[in-house]
């Protein structure tokens, strides 16, 4: 369920395949050109992380399409049969797909090597992380195309172990983060309503517990109804043990020992791991390759095409949310920085922004109006040596080059860049996320290396069909996964209560 389809018409092929031919020949007008070899000044951090999105998109696009046969042809025709994608007579993108992901992998862990130890963007090496985007898309492109020059052994051994285990860590930080995003939610609907004194957020958090318990149960109940019949012990087992689970972990949010060291913990962090890991377990009863237990192998031409939509949708946005999520708390991965703590700056940092003359604690980025050029602007206007409107000149103060227009270029890049003084995520974590992620994509789409052949039984169900998704690994996978979400959440509200004094001073 959470692979993702081929594309229903392939006559959109085309105009996919004319759309990415026009793009690649942008690349080398003069334009581009320029932006190849000069900084694209992209300063702010969150519109370098919607970049890397749309790479990261773009690629898992790239390895979507290696899933269907005219993909499976067109590699075929451009490397004149190097590269084989069949065997025994039957094709598959497996290896394909591993060599797409594998390029955006390696991307990301040179970049990684690359940033290690920037800690704003004064560094040189920022440019890397916010910049340069003509080099880092061409570097891509030329990781994709060499991907495909590697010997077919290398991708399985490659898939074997090192996709599955980057996979498998990449699944344990996507529920760290699906607890946290619990807890943050809840907290934050409570200070708004608390600040605003609307009633919307009340209505909000409510609503949405509700919501997502009367979801859990309708899904338990589906389950029971289609994957629970006579004979499906196993089934059975993982819809009854999710559902006491569920009651055990809802119960426990509002227990009084609970409440009183976390106030803030109840039925909507509770509602929220409940209804997911609900779906999990759907999801992996649906992959059960028991025919009798699993009734969308009776209707799998009608059923498929909806099933895998619908899974790829809830695991593409949960894939977007935890790399962005793991970027923004990278701090916490990897150095255990509490939340809210302020950034301390040596005497030679205060001086050369133009706080003060020792070590100083700042709170905020600082603005081109704290620098020394502006003060001694307003020294000059004051004494009359000047008109007041230069003040609004910001070329004459703001760091931009010698030209009016690169002053105003920079101006613009200064107001952009709030990393001055120090990044807002872990620019080196933040590749390694998005590199396990590539792998996590790659399993996902290969059925962690499970790939099925099913022939045609009868005269009515047509050609014969790839089951990707559909195995007693991802069976398990999702299942597991299920469990360990309810331990870490589970773990979230006794931690407090087992260690009150490691837990009692942050926020």
């Amino acid at each position: 369920m959470g692979a993702l389809i081929s594309i229903p018409f392939a006559g959109s092929l085309g105009t996919v395949a004319t759309s990415a031919l026009a793009g690649c020949a942008f690349c080398f007008t003069s334009k581009a050109a320029s932006l190849a070899f000069k900084s694209c000044n992209c300063n702010s951090s969150i519109a370098t992380r919607v970049g890397f999105a749309l790479i990261f998109s773009l690629n898992s696009l790239l390895a979507w399409l290696m899933k269907t046969p005219w993909a499976i042809e067109q590699i075929k025709k451009l490397t004149l049969n190097y590269i084989s994608l069949c065997e025994n007579g039957k094709c598959h993108g497996t290896l394909a797909i591993h060599r797409i992901c594998f390029a955006l992998s390696l991307f990301h862990l040179i970049l990684s090597t690359s940033l290690i130890n920037v800690r704003s963007t004064r560094t040189r090496r920022a440019e890397i992380q916010n910049g340069w985007w003509g080099p880092k898309v061409l570097a891509w492109i030329l990781l994709l195309v060499i991907s495909f020059l590697i010997p077919d052994g290398f991708f399985i051994i490659w898939g074997n172990w090192v996709a599955l285990m980057g996979a498998t860590v990449f699944i344990l930080i996507g529920l760290v983060l699906l607890v946290d995003f619990a807890h943050s939610f809840t907290e934050t609907c409570l200070e708004n309503w608390e600040n605003s004194g609307s009633n919307l957020w009340q209505y909000i958090l409510v609503g949405s517990t509700l919501g997502l318990y009367v979801i859990s149960i309708a899904l338990t109940g589906l389950m029971y109804a289609f994957f629970a019949g006579s004979g499906c012990t196993l089934n059975q087992f993982f819809i009854t043990f999710n559902l006491v689970l569920s009651v055990l972990v809802t119960v426990l949010s509002v227990a009084p020992a609970i409440q009183e060291a976390n106030p803030k913990s109840g039925l909507a962090q509770a509602s929220i791991v409940a209804a997911y890991c609900t779906y999990l377990v759907l999801s992996a009863v649906g992959n059960h390759t028991h025919a009798t237990c699993n009734p969308l192998h009776k209707r799998a031409a009608a059923t498929q095409t909806t099933t895998v939509i619908i899974g790829g949708v809830f695991t593409f946005v949960a894939i977007a949310y935890s790399t962005t999520r793991a970027a923004t708390l990278s701090k916490a991965f990897t150095t255990g920085t509490k939340k809210g703590g302020d950034i301390a700056l040596s005497g030679n940092d205060s001086r050369e922004l133009g706080l003060s003359t020792g070590p100083t604690v700042i709170t905020k980025q600082p603005t081109p109006k704290n620098t020394p050029r502006y003060q001694a602007l307003v020294a000059a206007v004051e004494a009359g040596a000047i008109p007041a409107s230069a003040l609004n000149d910001r070329t004459l103060y703001a760091d931009g080059g010698d030209s009016d227009d690169e002053g105003e270029e920079g101006a613009v890049g200064e107001e952009r860049d709030d990393e001055k003084v120090a990044v807002k995520y872990n620019y080196s974590w933040f590749h390694i996320i998005f590199a396990m992620a590539a792998m996590y994509v790659a399993m996902l789409l290969t059925d962690w290396q499970i790939i099925k052949w099913s022939a045609p039984s009868g005269p009515d169900d047509g050609g014969s069909t790839i089951y990707i998704g559909r195995s007693d690994v991802a069976m398990w996978m999702r299942i597991i996964s299920s469990w360990i979400s309810i331990l870490l959440y589970g773990w979230s509200l006794l931690a407090p209560v087992v260690m009150p004094d490691r837990f009692g001073d942050w926020d």
